[in-house]
């Protein structure tokens, strides 16, 4: 069964029209980025419209933009800001090793199973340069229980859920994990950071993580 299918959903979204908040970079990568190495090579995992790509490239970094949603990679190359754009999966990338000093990937690793999840941060370890750090987000256990309030769910396998809903994405697969789970998953890395914070609506927890490549 394939779980890696929430830029089905991604792809029809960036091609309408787009909110805001997915335009606007957020603070935590603003502040990450202020401790970077000037021209840093920096990977946007799973970049969106390029909202961190665009950003980071205006700042003097060289960003490369992937994700597997092409409408998305074409609103970051109509920006003409000096991005590299690549369509690829997240747990296939088509890069050589150690080829960027760091990577983000906001919001976007825990879309599939435990298996995805594994092969993208193997990916991640693999791209990275040693010392080089990953800056991103995983889905809390915590929000679990508010995720099923508003819509039914099931455990299609270990620590992954789909939603009987048309809200949003939440009919693909997401992967829920404790502090536990996330330190076990990256092997190979140092956890720098790591909370669990509430997004925008009640019950929207996110680990907020930061991890440098051993």
């Amino acid at each position: 069964m394939k779980t890696d299918t929430a830029d089905q959903h991604w792809n029809a979204h960036w091609a309408g029209d787009v909110d805001a908040k997915w335009l606007t970079p957020e603070d935590d990568v603003h502040q990450w980025a202020a401790g970077l190495q000037p021209g840093a090579a920096i990977l946007d995992l799973g970049a969106g419209v390029g909202r961190h790509a665009l950003a980071l490239a205006k700042s003097g970094f060289a960003a490369t933009a992937l994700d597997a949603a092409p409408d998305g990679m074409a609103a970051i190359d109509a920006a003409d800001a000096g991005v590299t754009t690549v369509v690829a999966r997240m747990h296939e990338l088509p890069f050589e090793d150690n080829s960027f000093d760091h990577v983000l990937s906001w919001n976007v690793i825990y879309h599939g199973d435990e298996d995805i999840l594994l092969r993208t941060i193997a990916e991640i370890r693999r791209v990275l340069k040693p010392g080089g750090t990953f800056l991103g987000t995983m889905l809390s256990k915590r929000r679990l229980p508010y995720e099923l309030t508003k819509a039914p769910g099931r455990e299609i396998s270990r620590n992954t859920w789909v939603f009987d809903t048309d809200r949003g994405d939440k009919r693909h697969p997401h992967y829920f994990c404790s502090a536990a789970d996330l330190l076990s998953l990256f092997s190979g890395f140092e956890c720098l950071s790591l909370r669990d914070q509430e997004h925008e609506s009640e019950g929207s927890f996110h680990w907020h993580l930061t991890m440098e490549r051993l």
